[in-house]
């Protein structure tokens, strides 16, 4: 089977505690966003067709932001990845005992979710 990835919805946002509400208040009050409910204790924002989630992250000096890729076969597109000599980073973040998916970088360090969606 050949891999196959798609841009997912979700763009993550790890803001550090000293910068989080401000963030929030930002996206809510400033720019407007529509707010998006699901991910507690995220805060979520519709950007457009995606959806902007805001972790507030303690241990983070600096923000970040990951992003998704959609795939009908996890196991398949990790495999092609990890072929093509990109890192795998699954400690990141725990997903969860039988999560379809992992996590990756590109080459500038951006963390990738590569799932399966619920329905493809």
């Amino acid at each position: 089977m050949t891999a196959r990835l798609e841009g997912g919805i979700d763009i993550a946002m790890k803001v550090p505690t000293h910068q989080y509400a401000a963030t929030v208040a930002f996206y809510r009050d400033v720019v407007g966003l529509p707010p998006f409910e699901g991910k507690a204790p995220a805060t979520g924002f519709m950007l457009g067709p995606n959806r902007l989630w805001i972790d507030e992250a303690p241990n983070y000096s600096q923000a970040e932001v990951w992003l998704e890729l959609f795939t009908p076969d996890h196991q398949v597109a990790l495999a092609h990845l990890e072929r093509n000599g990109v890192v795998r980073c699954d400690a990141v973040e725990d997903l969860g005992e039988g999560f379809r998916g992992g996590w990756v970088m590109n080459p500038a360090n951006i963390v990738h979710m590569v799932r399966e969606p619920d329905a493809w």
